[in-house]
């Protein structure tokens, strides 16, 4: 399979980004004010709170068709929910060992957390994460589901 991504220079990773609306959203927010560039692989999708990132939103991404997830939230203890990030994360400790036993590579799920005013550190995080999964190819997890529903 990895000889095929490298063949084909036209294969773009899909990133599904759940990004918290107070601190990670507006920081994208700010990359893009600031004119930073990042890779144009990553679909946001706002949430008010990590803390609110069901883990079968995440599951079900995987199911149809998203290369990697990147979950971003507030740094602990700024969460404007008071608790919201601590609940991510324990929501992230499980939905690593769930993808683990699934058969998901752990690079394809990252939690990072970013401010509001840190649009820099938010570009390198999506750039980062884009080649990553550039380098393990295409997820196989949406063919396997298909197949398992047929």
């Amino acid at each position: 399979m990895q000889s095929t991504v490298n063949n084909n220079e036209n294969w773009t990773p899909k990133i599904v980004a759940f990004f918290c609306n107070w601190c990670t959203y507006t920081a994208s927010d700010l990359a893009g004010v600031s004119r930073l560039r990042y890779a144009p692989s990553t679909r946001v999708i706002r949430v008010m709170c990590s803390g609110r990132i069901d883990p079968e939103f995440v599951m079900e991404a995987f199911a149809k068709g998203a290369d990697g997830i990147l979950i971003g939230g507030c740094h602990p203890g700024d969460c404007h929910y008071a608790e919201g990030n601590y609940k991510c994360l324990r929501r992230f400790t499980l939905l690593q060992k769930y993808a683990d036993q699934m058969g998901i590579d752990k690079e394809r799920l990252r939690l990072e957390w970013i401010s509001a005013s840190e649009g820099k550190k938010l570009q390198e995080v999506v750039n980062d994460m884009t080649e990553q999964i550039r380098k393990l190819g295409p997820s196989k997890i949406k063919n396997v589901v298909e197949t398992i529903e047929r």
